[in-house]
């Protein structure tokens, strides 16, 4: 019995019956000759031939085992304590359930938005139901003759809405909060810069207004600001090189460090932390002293630019801070953005502080916040040039720039670039290139859009040429011969 499994194990692995029979009348196990040292291989050759005890080493060669693996033991199921979710639609108030009500009767529908602009207006004013309802069919009637049309163009009139008062725009700075130094773009350029989605704006600037606590304090203000604004070595100290002594020789000015805040432990603080001055001031006498560890003039020369520019207090990124009054209270404007930053400084206003640069507001708040800078920017500047735009074209703009979740420039890089549509590409810039690109790649165009129609000389899919009349006559009635 035991010989026969033997021979069934040899079987198995692929080696014929009369070679089995005899390597199990040899007294040969699989695992004998599986691990068979050279005198084994030898003898076997002696019993089966080369040629055979080939074939049989072939066959029984064994696998390297994997190691078994351990059972792991079942995760325990997570225990989460319950929690509310936070609230992104508040509550509706008495009368915005009432207007509802009334047009669920009436089987009619308004934008949640029109309805609580009502509400708000109307809010603890006694009206009766039926001058609701009244009010109700005016405001649809209104409504409805300010919705677009079905298969209006809109994107091509919002275009020429825009572009068209852009070329009445003038090429202009404006000085801005009454400083002649301080200038901020406006007109064309600065609507270019919006489209265009600018990492950094040609003139960066923030209005930072303040809590109702330090608001009023024009001291308070003063030091706000001075925390701000950037103050480097050079603004508050005179920086002299001795070359006899190799030594940089930084005479601080007092006054100005007091108009600032500043004490001179705090400069000798910074100048040790500072790149390429790092651990190399000291203080002597009044002064501040930094010693050259190289015998090297241009070792020397380098520490003095580097102890000139070395920041000593502020956020970074804005060169420049002026308070003015405004409607009673003091803003802070300043030249020169960094949105992330200032939020942090305490006293200061989150929800009303503001920057020009779309980009800082999209980083720091987030999509939404960045398209509603897009609508308020662009219609600030137009407003500015005396320009006249329905808002909703802006919108429509803002609203294509983030559809996304992400500010994306109206050009090649951005939307146009990113158009389904060859053609419409084409259209916009380097022709070629995208012509060659979809031929290469065998693209298609389904011809959807408004441009590629218009290329290619066929009714555009808009207005009327949306919609395909069709005329089926009816079969003869019953008598008729």
């Amino acid at each position: 019995m035991a010989a026969k499994s033997a021979i069934e194990v040899f079987l198995r692995k692929g080696v014929d019956d009369k070679t089995s029979q005899k390597l199990v009348e040899g007294g040969y196990t699989f695992t004998k000759v599986a691990r068979a040292s050279d005198k084994v291989k030898r003898d076997l050759e002696k019993l089966l031939g080369e040629k055979k005890l080939k074939q049989l080493l072939e066959a029984v060669k064994s696998k390297e085992r994997m190691p078994r693996k351990k059972k792991e033991k079942p995760l325990k199921k997570p225990e989460f304590a319950k929690k509310q979710l936070p609230v992104k639609v508040p509550e509706r108030t008495p009368m915005e359930v009432r207007l509802f009500k009334i047009l669920d009767k009436s089987s009619r529908v308004l934008p949640h938005a029109v309805v609580s602009e009502i509400a708000s207006r109307l809010e603890g004013v006694d009206i009766p139901d039926k001058l609701l309802e009244k009010m109700i069919d005016l405001t649809i009637e209104r409504f409805e003759t300010h919705v677009v049309d079905p298969n209006e163009s809109v994107g091509i009139i919002a275009a020429q809405s825009i572009g068209e008062p852009g070329t009445q725009m003038t090429m202009r700075t404006f000085h801005y909060a009454g400083v002649a130094e301080m200038n901020v773009t406006l007109g064309l350029p600065r609507l270019i810069e919006i489209v265009d989605a600018r990492r950094v704006p040609s003139t960066p600037i923030m209005e930072i207004h303040l809590e109702d606590a330090a608001q009023d304090d024009l001291e308070k203000v003063r030091e706000i600001a001075s925390n701000i604004e950037r103050t480097d070595l050079i603004d508050i100290a005179d920086v002299d090189t001795d070359i006899n002594t190799m030594e940089v020789i930084v005479k601080l000015d007092r006054k100005k460090m007091e108009r600032k805040n500043i004490t001179p432990e705090e400069v000798l603080r910074k100048l040790n932390k500072a790149k390429g001055v790092k651990g190399l001031a000291e203080m002597r006498d009044a002064n501040i002293v930094i010693r050259c560890d190289e015998p090297s003039y241009k070792k020397l020369q380098r520490i003095s630019e580097d102890t000139k520019l070395c920041p000593i207090k502020g956020v970074e990124g804005i060169q420049r801070a002026v308070i003015r009054r405004v409607g009673g209270h003091f803003v802070i404007y300043t030249e020169g953005s960094n949105l992330e930053k200032v939020l942090e400084i305490a006293h200061v206003d989150k929800k009303r502080t503001s920057t020009n640069s779309i980009l800082e507001i999209y980083e720091a708040l987030g999509v939404e916040a960045a398209r509603n800078a897009i609508i308020n920017e662009a219609s600030r500047t137009l407003e500015e040039q005396g320009l006249t735009v329905d808002i909703r074209h802006i919108m429509l703009v803002s609203d294509l720039m983030t559809s996304d979740g992400d500010v994306k420039a109206i050009g090649r890089h951005g939307i146009s670039g990113r158009k389904s549509s060859v053609l419409a590409r084409a259209a916009f810039e380097i022709t070629s290139t995208h012509l060659l690109r979809a031929g290469i790649t065998g693209e298609v165009d389904t011809l959807e859009g408004v441009v590629e129609n218009i290329i290619v000389g066929q009714p555009v899919t808009v207005g009327t040429g949306a919609v395909n009349l069709v005329w089926a006559p009816g079969g003869k009635a019953e008598g008729e011969k």
